[in-house]
């Protein structure tokens, strides 16, 4: 199996998170809920290791996004 947290981490950082997300249900299995889950902490754990990286603040980051 290929690694593709780098993958996932490039998407979440330019707000991209359907993109994340598909990745996250498709090479792990998970459920929705479960990719939400591990998307958030993920998101956290970038933000905090990456601050610059990311394309639009906290705030904004998620607004308008319904699935």
């Amino acid at each position: 199996m290929i690694d593709r947290w780098g993958e996932i981490d490039e998407h979440i950082v330019r707000h991209r998170i359907l993109a994340a997300m598909v990745i996250l249900r498709e090479e792990y299995g998970y459920s929705i809920h479960e990719a939400i889950d591990a998307f958030g902490v993920r998101y956290e754990l970038l933000r905090e290791a990456r601050p610059g990286d990311f394309t639009v603040s906290r705030e904004e980051y998620g607004r308008h996004f319904y699935s």
